[in-house]
Formats: C-alpha cells, sequence, structure tokens
C-alpha cells in the first residue's frame, strides 16, 4: 500500500478552511497534512495547527521568492501544497517544482471575479453589487496567475435580493468547508 500523500497548508488569515483539511484527514489513509506555513505572524490559523499538533512556521514574502520555502517543502518531503486563503502570488519557481501539485480554492465561480485584488470581502461585495442569483466557489490548480489555473470542481449557492455580501460570504464558506477536503481527497488518489 502506498504511503499517504504529503500535503502542507499555506494561509494567511484565520484558517478556517485549514481546519476542516486538518479535521478531515487527521485519520486518513489517503493523506497527511505534514506543514502549515503562512506569512503572517499573528494569524488565527497558527492555533489550529497547534490542535493537530501540525509543525507550523511564519515565512516571508521573501522567504517565498528566495527558495527558503522550497527547502522547508523539501524537508519535510511534501508532496502536494494546497493554499487555503493565501493571499501570496505563488512564485513561477514553486509553480515548477510543484506541477499540478499545488491546489487553490477561490470564494467565486471562476473565470469571473478572479484575478489580482480579488480575495475575501472584495469578491462578494462584487457579486452583490452585479446582482448575481448564485454565487459559489471554486477548487484550481495554480499555475503563474492569480486564478487561472485549471478548474477541479464548482458548487454553487443560490442568492436572493435580501443577501449582503456577508451572508454571500457565509454560503460559500459553507460550501468551501463540505467540499475543500472531499476535492483534495480525491486529487490525492491520483497522484502516484
Amino acid at each position: 500500500m502506498n504511503r499517504p500523500i504529503r500535503i502542507a497548508i499555506f494561509a494567511s488569515g484565520g484558517g478556517s478552511n485549514a481546519r476542516s483539511i486538518m479535521e478531515h484527514f487527521q485519520n486518513s489513509d489517503d493523506a497527511t497534512v505534514v506543514l502549515l506555513g503562512c506569512n503572517r505572524k499573528s494569524a488565527g490559523v497558527f492555533n489550529h495547527a497547534a490542535d493537530f499538533n501540525i509543525d507550523s512556521w511564519h515565512f516571508t514574502k521573501d522567504d517565498l521568492q528566495n527558495g527558503n520555502v522550497l527547502k522547508k517543502l523539501e524537508a519535510f518531503d511534501v508532496q502536494l501544497i494546497v493554499l487555503a486563503g493565501f493571499l501570496l502570488m505563488v512564485p513561477e519557481s514553486m509553480v515548477k517544482a510543484y506541477p499540478d501539485r499545488i491546489l487553490n480554492i477561490h470564494p467565486a465561480l471562476l473565470p469571473r471575479y478572479g484575478g489580482e485584488g480579488m480575495y475575501g470581502m472584495h469578491v462578494h461585495k462584487a457579486v452583490k453589487n452585479a446582482g448575481d442569483p448564485f454565487s459559489g466557489m471554486t477548487i484550481h490548480l495554480v499555475n503563474e496567475h492569480y486564478d487561472e489555473g485549471e478548474i477541479l470542481f464548482q458548487a454553487t449557492t443560490e442568492l436572493t435580493s435580501d443577501d449582503t455580501a456577508e451572508s454571500i460570504a457565509a454560503k460559500v464558506l459553507t460550501l468551501e468547508h463540505r467540499y475543500y477536503p472531499q476535492v483534495i481527497e480525491s486529487y490525492c488518489k491520483t497522484i502516484v
């Protein structure tokens, strides 16, 4: 039997998606979360890593660019990188080192509402302002451009005229927690 796929999670904030992934894989034969990396020292996601006894570390944008993050990933024998609310651009060197091995989740139905600056409440406000009848989330592979990698999965939620950007965010987050761990697990089964 193959050993579990070794996952590193990158996050920038509170980490509710990271936590749902850690919970999902804590007793899995398919994958295990071995590392959490975060670019904000005070981010709440570090508490989740501690709850699950997962090694975590803070890195800077320079660390991402100069190869220090890649060295850390290699030291932990990471096979898959999962972005969970990670707001920095993944450098081309990392995309090349992990081809089709970096997953991201976006809080809208790409290709709409994607690209630089489109994250968090910025996305939900844009959806509200457009009057869209539905929103959702997209799980995709990461390439050299924001939110342009191959789409692996999308899920939608209906919206009403009463929805606010905050209520849209809550509806989309429910989808993210439900589906992201499942899609990661399915993707791990394709990694040889």
